[in-house]
């Protein structure tokens, strides 16, 4: 079987059953299923990827991903992973506007931003522009508020201890992902710089922005340190600041992201956590690190 098609239950939802895994073995002809996880997450091999609409049918919106992979060189040696409503909950640069009283409008922008209607670069400049003079204590504040998505850290954990490298890659800013990568373990973090006079937010960035570019640009960079192929990497996120990376990744994943992604990327998690990434790898429970 060249193919692996791997079903991921939200648990918080369902549970993905017995009878849920032979209807869509019966529906996408494949091979007995491996149960990687019991209720969450099982493989089937197939002889090539299944049909979209007959595995639609058989999953009958059930809150259940599946994602197709290679059977071959399923794990994968290089994480790149967003951090703004991927790696964490929410989006950080709208958190610390809400300290600024300006929450909603900020966020309105960055919805443009991450839905691919508008430039990344000069949407950042807008909004860090619309923060000028605000207290550096928000920035401490709006940490204190940052919450991990659910299964970030085993993700990290679990690729690192199988000897992957991970980096968080953000447009975000370096004062958040520094801390979430120290929190999570991440061994590299690059994002945008914003610059302050010692006491408040000035209303700049540091040029150049780190964009859609830079991201793809820091997959290539670290999959070549390594002596990586592409097919040998993954990479993670939602907005249309990800998309590059996700489409030049060899597991290329769209997590709850916005329609532009959704719609393009190769792999799409819609409903279960980060651990999905994992098991698309064919790592099983148990060697999951429970960071």
């Amino acid at each position: 079987m060249s193919h692996v098609l791997t079903l991921i239950a939200d648990r918080a939802a369902t549970t993905l059953s017995s009878a849920l895994i032979a209807r869509v073995r019966e529906a996408v002809r494949g091979g007995p299923a491996d149960v990687l996880s019991p209720g969450e997450a099982a493989d089937i091999p197939l002889p090539a990827p299944p049909d979209p609409a007959g595995l639609a049918a058989a999953l009958d919106g059930a809150a259940v991903d599946a994602i197709t992979t290679k059977a071959r060189g399923r794990r994968k040696g290089l994480l790149v992973a967003d951090m703004d409503s991927t790696i964490v909950t929410g989006e950080t640069l709208d958190e610390l506007a809400a300290f600024a009283g300006l929450k909603e409008q900020i966020a309105a922008i960055t919805r443009r931003s991450m839905n691919g209607e508008i430039d990344f670069a000069e949407a950042l400049r807008l909004r860090v522009s619309m923060l000028r003079g605000l207290a550096l204590d928000a920035l401490e504040q709006t940490w204190a508020r940052t919450r991990p998505t659910p299964g970030a850290r085993e993700l990290v954990a679990t690729m690192r201890a199988h000897n992957a490298t991970t980096a968080l890659v953000s447009g975000g800013f370096t004062f958040f992902t520094g801390r979430v990568a120290t929190l999570l373990g991440f061994d590299v973090h690059r994002a945008n710089v914003l610059l302050d006079d010692g006491a408040r937010l000035t209303g700049a960035v540091g040029e150049p922005i780190l964009d859609r570019d830079a991201k793809l640009a820091t997959l290539r960079e670290l999959a070549a340190a390594r002596g990586l192929r592409m097919s040998a990497t993954l990479a993670v996120g939602d907005g249309a600041n990800d998309l590059a990376m996700i489409l030049e990744a060899g597991l290329g994943v769209a997590y709850r992201a916005k329609p532009i992604v959704a719609t393009q990327a190769r792999a799409r998690v819609d409903h279960a956590s980060l651990r999905a990434l994992l098991f698309a790898q064919g790592y099983r429970l148990g060697q999951i690190v429970n960071a």
